[in-house]
């Protein structure tokens, strides 16, 4: 039988930060998955690390890929669970139980179950929430607002679920949310608590302007240029509040 989740971890020389990813699988109180390792083909100790967990639903699969959404793409190919979720290394499942809690929300066969995210350090301290805070009724239009829910809280029915559109280099998985809520007929919110924890050093961290830029592309698009620009223009008192909020924590 196949498994109600399917986890898709994508790495690449991932030594020094796959193993609390690992764990929040291993943790959980839900057997009811299977964990795919999609692999760029590391030369550091990843692929080792990898093969001790002990995940009887693991698979791996390492072999040079085209960048990051390729290897989501291949992730997608490979996949035979009901739901699909990408846990990129270094995140993790914010508890032991969120598995657990989401299966039982598949009952009407949602399109998409989501929740929210809790934002941690190296060392695992929680340092934080996501600056969106996830919406209790989400559609294809809400995503007008931004990444309202992370990508790594967004678990997808694998029956909508498109190939990763490689023309974008950052923010595919935008492009990918909202394809998908566009086919959905119904989402279920997994409630207040945090399901994921998103280690806050991720490559569309690093690379924000042009993660944007995209991001723009991909709304006009999909919403009009129009609707585009008076989203954008609303997210100028958003992003005044957190340049002063950063100013403040950094005197």
């Amino acid at each position: 039988m196949d498994p109600l989740f399917s986890i898709i971890t994508v790495t690449w020389n991932a030594a020094d930060v796959i193993t609390p990813t690992l764990e929040s699988v291993q943790r959980q109180t839900s057997s009811d998955y299977e964990m795919l390792i999609i692999d760029g083909a590391s030369t550091d100790d990843t692929l080792a690390i990898v093969r001790q967990a002990s995940i009887a639903s693991l698979r791996v699969f390492s072999e040079p890929d085209k960048g990051l959404y390729d290897a989501m793409n291949k992730g997608i190919a490979r996949a035979r669970g009901r739901y699909i979720v990408f846990l990129n290394a270094g995140d993790a499942f914010a508890d032991d139980a969120v598995l657990a809690r989401l299966a039982r929300l598949v009952a009407d066969n949602p399109g998409v179950i989501y929740g929210q995210t809790q934002l941690v350090d190296s060392s695992r301290n929680v340092v934080g929430s996501r600056h969106l805070t996830a919406p209790k009724r989400l559609t294809a239009a809400s995503f007008l607002r931004g990444m309202v829910v992370c990508h790594q809280a967004f678990f997808a029915r694998r029956d909508l679920v498109p190939q990763y559109d490689l023309q974008y280099k950052l923010s595919a998985d935008y492009d990918w949310c909202i394809k998908i809520l566009r086919k959905s007929p119904r989402n279920a919110y997994a409630g207040e608590a945090p399901i994921i924890s998103y280690l806050a050093d991720g490559m569309t961290t690093r690379h924000h302007r042009a993660s944007l830029r995209e991001r723009y592309r991909i709304m006009c698009r999909h919403y009009g240029t129009v609707k585009a620009i008076l989203s954008h223009l609303s997210f100028i008192p958003r992003y005044v509040k957190r340049r002063l909020s950063g100013a403040a924590n950094r005197q």
